[in-house]
């Protein structure tokens, strides 16, 4: 298969220290948007300028569409890859106004450039726009400006280093969902840091979880979610109950009582539970349990619950049935569990 992106145990130390990115691959299809994920200071901008070309691997290689931009032997600058760049802050030119921005880099005839500009001004919803100057534009203008711009050169490759981060919340899930379309309108392979989880399940075909400098696992979105690779993965990716419990082929005891399992296993394992799994009933079934709290959100609910043993679970349901503080409910397991090794806190295959 031919790859937009592969990266071969990279490595980045800086200054004697641990290393920041620690024998990481990475492989990236065409036209895949392609996540590194992971929490603050684990690893993944520094990957991101390892494969811009912002810094040097100290080991490693990196081979970008045919052409090998860095190994042992050689390195190529940043302005000689074919890769377009989004910062965080968006780094516009302040005294540019919008076409100017957008055609900065661009080579060839004047002509030629007015076309290209033009182009990127209607692709991504600018066109009224393009003798503004930056600060006459609101944040998200400014980072469809900066999307253009880094597009206008036809990169191989896009890199996108937390750019929705400056948004507001309304204003970023927005702009996330324009960025999208329009990436996936020109069919450009991108490569997008992040350590918001929502954005990285909404946006992604793949993503890398980064912890520490390293790679934990590589998985779509869906595997991921449902099938994390251990418990500090789980844990990250979205809200997870877990319960201990005693495995006995393809059931396992738990304080849900008997409940089914997605492998067959034996012995102690301690369950994985997204909230969405958990049946929420007035009607008995299951365990009985209270309502200790609960968090609207429009289109479902979230309900805190405590069983008779002190037990404390996470449920999120629909909000066809009104639940208030104190209810008194039913709560059950709707699918099977995923269970992890109480040891290692891996998943046992």
């Amino acid at each position: 298969m031919e790859y937009s992106l592969q990266a071969d145990h990279l490595s980045k130390v800086f200054n004697g220290q641990l290393p920041a990115v620690n024998d990481i691959t990475l492989r990236v299809r065409p036209s895949e948007f392609f996540t590194l994920l992971g929490p603050s200071g684990g690893g993944k901008t520094t990957t991101l300028r390892l494969l811009a070309g912002f810094e040097k691997p100290t080991s490693g290689r990196i081979q970008i569409g045919d052409h090998i931009v860095a190994d042992e032997s050689h390195f190529i600058p940043p302005e000689k890859r074919k890769v377009g760049m989004v910062f965080q802050d968006y780094a516009l030119f302040p005294h540019v106004d919008v076409a100017g921005n957008i055609a900065f880099g661009l080579r060839g005839r004047r002509k030629e450039q007015s076309k290209q500009v033009e182009r990127l001004l209607a692709l991504v919803g600018l066109s009224e726009l393009a003798a503004r100057m930056p600060h006459e534009l609101s944040g998200g203008q400014q980072q469809r400006v900066a999307l253009a711009r880094a597009l206008a050169p036809n990169p191989d490759i896009l890199l996108l280093d937390e750019p929705f981060s400056n948004l507001d919340t309304g204003l970023r899930a927005q702009v996330r969902s324009e960025v999208r379309h329009i990436l996936l309108e020109t069919g450009t392979t991108a490569v997008f840091v992040t350590h918001d989880q929502e954005e990285a399940l909404t946006l992604s075909d793949e993503i890398a979880i980064i912890f520490e400098g390293r790679l934990i696992q590589v998985a779509t979105p869906h595997v991921l979610y449902n099938r994390p690779i251990n418990t500090r993965v789980a844990k990250f990716v979205g809200d997870a109950n877990f319960l201990p419990a005693e495995a006995h082929g393809m059931t396992a005891d738990s304080r849900l009582g008997e409940v089914k399992l997605f492998h067959p296993k034996t012995g102690r394992v301690d369950l994985m539970i997204r909230p969405e799994a958990l049946a929420v009933s007035f009607e008995e079934g299951g365990r009985p349990a209270v309502v200790r709290w609960r968090e609207f959100h429009g289109h479902h609910q979230r309900l805190g619950l405590e069983l008779a043993d002190d037990t404390e679970l996470i449920a999120r349901t629909g909000v066809d049935q009104y639940v208030r503080r104190g209810d008194r409910v039913w709560v059950s397991l709707a699918r099977p569990a995923l269970a992890y090794d109480s040891e290692s806190h891996k998943v046992l295959e």
